[in-house]
């Protein structure tokens, strides 16, 4: 007895495994962003309650200047990106390093930021709730884009010595997903802080 074609079962597609790194990756951002919540909220959730001065609004300028320059250097890792996948690892070094000099830029414009608090303000972390959580919330995000810094600093490294090829964009992409996350949680941690918070 034959059965009929079109009576058989349709065999599955294949189903290929997502590449590790970009999973991996989501699996860290997931996590970072569960830490980022907590901070958020206890900073809000101690919002207006020190008892001692200086509040928010005393002592915080909204910074125009670093946050144009870390989200700027969201287009220039997607740019070196895209020419590493074109084989151009002339643009890709040149993109690569404008987006570690955005990055040092933001980074030093924090440090002049808390300079300034601290010294002319008198905001340190032990000055009220205020100090506390803004310290730690603006802080965690500031190492992160250290550690981001940290890792960029050696693919350029690498890419001048000659060891990062058109091979290696997907890798680099995987890198560059952790940086857009730092910008996003900028963009919560800017609104958070210098918006809702003053």
């Amino acid at each position: 007895m034959s059965v009929r074609a079109d009576a058989l079962p349709i065999p599955p597609e294949r189903w290929d495994l997502p590449a590790r790194g970009p999973v991996g990756m989501a699996c860290l951002i997931v996590a970072e962003a569960a830490m980022f919540t907590i901070f958020v909220v206890a900073y809000l959730f101690y919002l207006g309650k020190s008892a001692t001065g200086p509040q928010p609004r005393d002592v915080l300028d909204f910074p125009v200047l670093i946050s144009l320059c870390l989200f700027a250097s969201s287009a220039t890792i997607t740019f070196a990106v895209n020419a590493l996948r074109r084989g151009a690892l002339g643009p890709f070094r040149a993109w690569w390093a404008a987006t570690i000099v955005l990055a040092v830029t933001f980074l030093a414009g924090t440090g002049l930021e808390w300079r300034r608090l601290i010294v002319e303000k008198g905001l340190t972390i032990r000055t009220n709730l205020f100090g506390t959580t803004f310290y730690s919330l603006v802080g965690l995000h500031a190492f992160h884009v250290v550690a981001g810094t940290s890792f960029l600093i050696v693919v350029l490294a690498l890419a001048l010595a000659g060891k990062v090829a058109r091979e290696h964009a997907e890798r680099t992409h995987v890198l560059a997903l952790y940086w857009h996350f730092v910008d996003a949680v900028w963009v919560v941690v800017l609104t958070v802080v210098y918006v809702v918070g003053r």
